[in-house]
């Protein structure tokens, strides 16, 4: 299955994800520099729709120490900010209803929260995003010039989280 047919069906597993990550080829860390749009990649893993129904808007990698991991649409739709990720997981673990962007005060930062590296994951050297606070980090392959698949290593976690990124601007 190609990523394009993954899109398509809508939704795929945990092992067609795999695949279909392996198959990509390696990003490149300064490649990944700007503003990107995210979703989800539906792959069975239990949050998937969740970042969607939150109200995410995707990532923003300044440089290789300037990241925002977690970037949200503002309540209104019109702008958006940087979301701390300790502060959103702990809305999340208080059940979370509704959009972040309601709780912009409570967890909107002006500091990164993420570096970018390149870290062997799967067998290749790719563009990986560590997270500052929390044991995670995103690994990112190539799809094309301006969309990258996106797998999510949580420690705890028994499933990988998928997600698509697309270029903006």
């Amino acid at each position: 299955m190609t990523f394009q047919e993954a899109l398509a069906a809508g939704k795929v597993t945990q092992q067609q994800a795999f695949e279909i990550f392996d198959g990509l080829p390696p990003m490149n860390a300064e490649d990944m520099l700007g503003t990107w749009r995210g979703a989800g990649f539906p792959s069975g893993h239990v949050t998937d729709g969740m970042l969607e129904a939150s109200g995410w808007f995707g990532k923003r990698f300044q440089d290789a120490e300037t990241v925002d991991p977690l970037v949200f649409l503002t309540s209104d739709g019109t702008g958006v900010f940087a979301g701390d990720p300790v502060k959103v997981t702990g809305l999340t673990r208080k059940g979370l209803r509704g959009k972040v962007g309601e709780h912009q005060a409570e967890v909107e930062t002006d500091r990164p929260a993420a570096r970018l590296r390149t870290v062997r994951y799967r067998g290749q050297d790719t563009a990986t995003m560590i997270y500052d606070q929390l044991p995670i980090c995103d690994h990112f392959r190539k799809v094309d010039d301006d969309t990258v698949l996106g797998a999510m290593d949580a420690r705890g976690d028994s499933q990988t989280y998928f997600f698509v990124l697309r270029r903006q601007g």
